[in-house]
C-alpha cells in the first residue's frame, strides 16, 4: 500500500496511493528457467503491477501446481540510504571526474580509509522501497544498465556512466526465512525503473537483477 510508506527516501515520482505488487517466476514448475536481465524473453517472469486507489480486485487462489508462499505482515519504518561510492555520480562527487576511478579494484590510495569506513555503514540488505540499493555484488544499476546496452561497453566508458544514472531503485527484496522466500541460494532481489517510467505509472518497464 503506496500511502501507508513513509515519504522520506521515496523518489517524488513514487505513487501516493495505491498499491504495488511484485512478482517473479521462482523455478517452482521449472528449475531450469530464470530471470535474467540480460535476456528479454526472461522478463515476463518478473513483472511489476500497479493497482489504483479503488480499484475494485478479488483474492485468488495459487494455482494448483504451485505451493503458496506464507503470508507474513510487513511494517515500514524510514533508514538511511545513500548511493554505492562506484556509482558515477558518487565518483564524480569524490574526484571530480569519473574516468579517475576506473575500477572499484583500484580505488585510490587517499581514499581507501573512507572507502572501508563507508562500507561499514553499508551492511544490512533486508527489504527496501526506494532509497539506495544496498548490492551484494557491485552497483545493481550497472547490472540494468549494461543488459540495456547489450553488453556493448565496459567498466568506465562513458555510455555506460550515463545508462547507470538513467535507474533508480523502486525496491529490494533479500531472501525471507520467515516467509521461505529464499531466492536461489539465498539472494536478493532488485527492482529498478527510469523516473519518467515511475511518474508515468509505466511499471511494465521495471528491470530486475538478481545478486547472492
Amino acid at each position: 500500500m503506496c500511502a501507508a510508506l513513509p515519504r522520506e527516501g521515496l523518489a517524488e515520482q513514487f505513487p501516493q496511493e495505491g498499491t504495488l505488487l511484485f512478482f517473479l517466476f521462482d523455478g517452482q514448475v521449472d528449475e531450469d528457467v530464470f530471470v535474467s536481465a540480460d535476456d528479454p524473453e526472461t522478463w515476463a517472469g518478473a513483472q511489476v503491477l500497479y493497482v489504483p486507489e479503488n480499484t475494485p480486485v478479488v483474492p485468488t487462489e495459487a494455482p494448483p501446481e504451485l505451493e503458496a508462499f506464507a503470508r507474513v505482515e510487513l511494517t515500514a519504518d524510514t533508514e538511511q540510504s545513500a548511493p554505492d561510492l562506484w556509482l558515477p555520480q558518487a565518483r564524480q562527487a569524490l574526484l571530480g571526474d569519473t574516468r579517475h576511478w576506473p575500477h572499484p579494484r583500484e580505488t585510490p590510495a587517499e581514499l581507501k580509509s573512507f572507502v572501508r569506513a563507508f562500507g561499514r555503514l553499508r551492511t544490512r540488505i533486508g527489504h527496501q522501497v526506494g532509497g539506495h540499493a544496498v548490492p551484494v555484488q557491485g552497483p545493481v544499476e550497472y547490472d540494468i544498465a549494461n543488459a540495456a546496452l547489450g553488453g556493448m561497453h565496459a567498466w568506465g566508458e562513458q555510455p555506460l556512466d550515463q545508462e547507470a544514472e538513467r535507474w533508480v531503485v523502486l525496491a529490494q527484496f533479500d531472501s525471507d526465512s520467515d516467509a521461505r522466500t529464499v531466492w536461489g541460494d539465498g539472494d536478493t532481489l532488485y527492482w529498478l525503473i527510469r523516473p519518467e517510467d515511475l511518474a508515468g505509472r509505466r511499471f511494465g518497464r521495471a528491470r530486475l537483477t538478481v545478486q547472492g
